[in-house]
């Protein structure tokens, strides 16, 4: 772990509370107690764990830190930190690259003040372009700049499987129909290599740089059973794939896609219901879909399955940087990049594109 700036010695009084906070970097030995916090804190998400320091560090290289206010020997906020210095992407300090929600977690607006300036402190000996926190809420901060990119969708799962079923709209859930009647069944995976050959296929289909192996190898190797792999299958053939992650009473399919037959066998389609009917079968009460772009086909078909969008509130605050990055596939001048990508042997593009990705966040 990175220690170009240590958390501050001394101790910061509270104006609202009597016991003085003191901001740390976790150490490994901090694991545990961060990961309760987590647990328990309301604000705080699956990307809050302290796992994802050494799977951002040992998949991409990034350099890490992993703040949180005490008191009284007690963990009251968490601040994970993640630096990405590209020459063609730029350089930032984010909380979390490579995560869809972040920012601080914490259960004192005292615990909030002092990681922010822990952060920005941080952001200005590094000379980063920006610091940016990826907060599913808003929250006021002043002279932080924000942008109408990205939402994200959640809904409750009902106890009852049927109803789940029947509050599908009707064309998707004739999708979902679909699949069931092609007798495709899903399986559940110790490795990742089945979900790898539909994952990378797919993202190679949109003209997207594929993750490395690694990277999810590490997923799963560090959150274990909260970190789930489940292969769509027609005849011993794999059809479609999805990592989800479990977090208290959430599933959230973070990473999926499928073959070239997924699309005429509705292959994807029943896959997300499989995964959502699972969950129901094991008492998850939340299917997080997770983010998306407005104006894509991945909002479209999340808004099929009558999920509502609800709007993520990222903010920057800019260092060194004039504007906010826009380094998404949206941004005009990557199409031609995108189109070329599309029409490169997939071996190629798998091996190329864990260079490029590692840089994105």
């Amino acid at each position: 772990m990175n220690s170009i700036v240590e958390a501050s010695a001394a101790q910061l009084q509270s104006p609202t509370a009597s016991s003085p906070l003191s901001i740390k970097l976790m150490q490994p030995q901090d694991a545990a107690r961060w990961d309760q916090f987590v647990q328990e804190c309301p604000e705080a998400t699956f990307f809050h764990r302290a796992g994802w320091q050494p799977v951002i560090e040992r998949a991409f290289g990034h350099k890490t830190w992993f703040y949180y206010a005490e008191s009284e020997g007690k963990i009251v906020g968490v601040l994970p930190l993640a630096e990405i210095k590209s020459a063609l992407f730029g350089h930032s300090l984010s909380s979390l690259p490579f995560c869809v929600y972040g920012g601080v977690a914490s259960e004192s607006e005292a615990a909030r003040a002092a990681l922010n300036q822990q952060a920005q402190a941080l952001a200005g000996k590094l000379g980063v372009g920006h610091l940016e926190y990826r907060n599913i809420k808003a929250q006021a901060q002043e002279g932080w700049h924000t942008k109408e990119l990205y939402v994200t969708f959640r809904k409750e799962i009902d106890p009852d499987e049927e109803k789940n079923m029947l509050a599908i709209p009707r064309k998707q859930r004739a999708m979902v129909r679909k699949g069931i009647k092609f007798e495709l069944k899903s399986e559940l995976d110790e490795g990742v290599d089945r979900f790898f050959h539909a994952y990378s296929t797919s993202v190679h289909r949109l003209g997207t740089p594929v993750f490395s192996k690694k990277f999810f190898r590490l997923l799963k190797e560090t959150f274990g059973p909260d970190c789930e792999v489940m292969t769509i299958v027609k005849d011993d053939r794999v059809i479609a794939s999805v990592m989800s992650f479990y977090f208290r009473d959430e599933v959230l399919p973070y990473y999926g896609g499928g073959t070239a037959e997924a699309r005429d066998l509705a292959g994807n389609d029943f896959m997300y219901w499989e995964l959502m009917r699972r969950a129901c079968a094991r008492g998850y009460k939340v299917f997080d879909f997770g983010r998306s772009k407005l104006g894509t086909g991945a909002f479209d078909f999340k808004k099929n399955w009558g999920f509502e969008p609800q709007a993520l509130h990222y903010a920057y605050q800019l260092h060194k940087s004039t504007a906010v990055p826009d380094n998404n596939p949206l941004n005009p001048k990557y199409q031609l990049f995108i189109k070329m990508w599309q029409r490169m042997p997939l071996s190629l593009a798998n091996l190329i594109g864990p260079h490029i990705v590692k840089n994105l966040g």
